[in-house]
């Protein structure tokens, strides 16, 4: 008698730790689901072992990452749902088991310890599959749960229809319905339901992203790799003519790999090498997360093939181009303009040397050329003499590209020579947009990363600039837009209206 009351609890013990696992999973799935814009990126950002490539890649293609997350998300719901009430058990304990092996790989304990402890080479993301493969070796209605009423109730039916008579031939219709309800459940194969994510706007490409986890077996995180949770608010917009624009704009000197690092000739190969394609997209992406719409960047080979690689993966930000028109050669300019930018200015140190040289008309060229191809047309410029005969001579642009940074830094006051100064008329410049009605993006407003951007930001907008355009790294993404968001929402010591 002892030994049949043994029998009888096993499945009872069973049943209460499935239980308990399901309602571990489900609130894994729903604390991910309710928390605004999570995502597996840096959990998958610690991979240091096998299979760090994938992962690495996943993390570089937007539609691959917001694809893991929705089967991450969609996988521990599912897989919690089959467990807590007992449907579909022994796939959904395999399903577990696949789960939690990937997120081991990717943070094994002996190379990245656990938060919530570890032993060595076990930790609790091995001793939950291990508790998971038991429930997949029993038969699926040993425990209590819908299996086994489903079982019950299947018995009932046979024995009042038979299988011929509900035109179910046993072996194929019934086992076809079966698999496919299985795979329902399995987190693998929820691509199609990712889509309809997509469609009803759970979440969108272009959505923040990256946001914080729970913490727990299944999201082990560094708090320090890259937290829109350090976000203090999105980038303002402003407006050239009918375009919506950021009010801050990456510049594409870092991509390009011109550091202007002054004599350390060493640095801008260093930075084309830590540029690569992945990384100046990541870039892009981080900028897109902020509220940023509008990059800034060169035209040539390298930047349309980035960009182009950007949009495919479904980026949203604008190019803003800067072309390096030749005499009476436009092909740089119709490059860009085929290439999807938006608008298109002549480059400063082209405009500079025309003015210089008193060639107005060869300035004049490119800029109606841009025009007459229907996109806001800009003139870049490094010297106040240019915006000034421009406007003399009858060359009104959409927008000024003009340099502008205060000079209290150590090199400007002691060592005044190229590669260190780039705006050697600061208060000439002030004075000149004060009264013009063209709106100012003004450029090297950190003198090369001489100045702070908190300072050089805010001199910038406080003398007259309706937009910055800055070059930056990655990790400069958020505290740089947190520095245009605050000083934006301050009272600004501004005299020039802003002219969007």
């Amino acid at each position: 008698m002892k030994k049949v009351n043994q029998l009888q609890i096993m499945p009872i013990t069973l049943t209460f730790i499935r239980i308990l696992t399901g309602w571990h999973f489900l609130y894994e799935g729903i604390i991910k689901l309710v928390i605004k814009d999570w995502s597996s990126y840096i959990y998958l950002s610690q991979s240091k072992w096998i299979l760090s490539d994938l992962f690495g890649w996943i993390m570089a293609n937007p539609t691959a990452l917001a694809i893991v997350d929705f089967l991450n998300i969609w996988g521990l719901i599912l897989i919690g749902l089959g467990l807590f009430f007992g449907i579909f058990t022994r796939i959904v304990s395999i399903s577990g088991i696949v789960l939690l092996a990937l997120y081991y790989i990717v943070a094994p304990p002996f190379i990245i310890p656990s938060p919530g402890g570890n032993f060595f080479i076990v930790n609790y993301q091995i001793i939950e599959a291990g508790i998971l493969l038991v429930f997949a070796l029993l038969p699926k209605d040993y425990m209590l749960g819908a299996d086994k009423l489903l079982k019950i109730l299947a018995l009932r039916k046979n024995r009042i229809f038979p299988d011929e008579i509900n035109h179910e031939i046993p072996g194929t219709n019934k086992n076809r319905r079966e698999f496919v309800k299985n795979l329902a459940v399995l987190p693998v194969f929820g691509g199609v339901f990712f889509g309809m994510a997509k469609k009803v706007g759970w979440f969108s490409f272009e959505e923040d992203r990256l946001k914080v986890d729970a913490l727990s077996s299944a999201s082990i995180m560094n708090r320090e790799v890259y937290n829109l949770n350090r976000l203090e608010g999105r980038v303002p917009m402003g407006r050239i003519g009918n375009l919506k624009i950021s009010r801050m704009l990456p510049g594409g000197n870092l991509v390009s790999g011109f550091a202007h690092a002054r004599d350390l000739i060493y640095v801008s190969n260093m930075i084309k090498q830590y540029h690569t394609d992945e990384k100046v997209i990541e870039t892009l992406w981080r900028c897109e997360d902020v509220g940023i719409n509008t990059v800034q960047m060169r035209t040539d080979e390298q930047i349309v093939r980035i960009l182009r690689e950007f949009w495919r993966r479904g980026g949203k930000l604008q190019w803003l181009a800067q072309t390096n028109p030749r005499d009476d050669d436009f092909s740089n300019i119709q490059m860009a303009i085929d290439n999807g930018a938006v608008g298109c200015y002549v480059q400063g140190g082209i405009a500079d040397r025309l003015v210089t040289d008193n060639r107005m008309e060869s300035l004049a060229k490119p800029f109606e050329y841009i025009k007459s191809q229907g996109l806001p047309a800009g003139i870049g410029a490094h010297l106040i003499d240019v915006p000034k005969r421009c406007i003399e001579y009858g060359i009104n642009p959409d927008f000024f590209m003009k340099t502008l940074h205060h000079d209290h830094y150590w090199s400007a006051q002691h060592e005044r020579r190229l590669d260190n100064i780039w705006c050697d008329d600061a208060e000439e410049t002030i004075a000149f947009f004060k009264n013009c009605n063209i709106p100012w993006i003004a450029f090297k407003v950190l003198a090369a990363g001489a100045i702070k951007p908190e300072e050089g930001f805010r001199y910038a907008f406080e003398n007259g600039a309706d937009f910055i355009c800055v070059g930056m790294f990655d990790f400069q993404v958020i505290d740089n837009a947190n520095f245009v968001h605050n000083i934006l929402s301050d009272d600004l010591m501004r005299e020039r209206r802003w002219l969007t």
